[in-house]
């Protein structure tokens, strides 16, 4: 393995395809521990408490690499990306329309690759509110908030800084797709659930 591994690196293409990949990951992993604006460390605390004690929140934690723990820009992850990506392919049996696009060959994946990124923001979207809400009322519980909650600039920051970050994840996994080795979204699942598998095991 390991010498597989010198052999890819003697080949100059192949080596600049490994190292693009790892510089996109390391980016990514760099984005999860970003937390989103109005959330102080104390905050931090308090969330990596509610998520590790709920079996859900922990779940989806895994998924994203430890960013939603720490209520992170790439809290999210990648899962409205999968989720938009699942949504189509069961779309393509029901609207003819798409079933056509699908036959077309490059040009119709392109049609509807771009209509699975509207798609994903429109799920990035509605899981940001979910998860500010969820995770508003944990600092309320927690004593971080007061009763009101966040005020309407913060939760417009938090929604704003979590579509962004969906749509930056949705891009570097198209970066290595396209420029980098294998399929980008599964490599990024890849080094979430390795980035969090030690301290899962522990």
């Amino acid at each position: 393995m390991f010498q597989a591994l010198a052999n890819a690196f003697r080949i100059p293409d192949l080596r600049k395809k490994i190292l693009f990949t790892l510089m996109v990951i390391a980016v990514y992993r760099i984005g999860a521990h970003v937390p989103v604006p109005g959330i102080s460390p104390q905050m931090v605390v308090a969330l990596t408490k509610a998520t590790e004690n709920s079996g859900a929140l922990g779940l989806l934690n895994l998924f994203a690499g430890g960013a939603m723990q720490t209520f992170a820009v790439f809290a999210l992850g990648i899962m409205p990306y999968i989720t938009a990506s699942i949504i189509m392919q069961l779309l393509q049996a029901v609207i003819p329309k798409l079933e056509e696009w699908s036959k077309e060959g490059e040009s119709g994946q392109r049609k509807i690759i771009q209509i699975t990124r509207y798609v994903t923001l429109g799920l990035g979207l509605f899981e940001s509110v979910g998860l500010i809400a969820t995770f508003q009322n944990t600092l309320i519980q927690a004593g971080e908030l007061p009763a009101t909650g966040f005020d309407w600039l913060t939760r417009g920051l938090i929604l704003a800084s979590l579509m962004a970050g969906t749509a930056f994840i949705m891009w570097m996994g198209e970066l290595i797709t396209q420029r980098g080795i294998g399929n980008g979204m599964s490599l990024l699942i890849f080094a979430n659930i390795v980035a969090r598998f030690p301290v899962t095991i522990w």
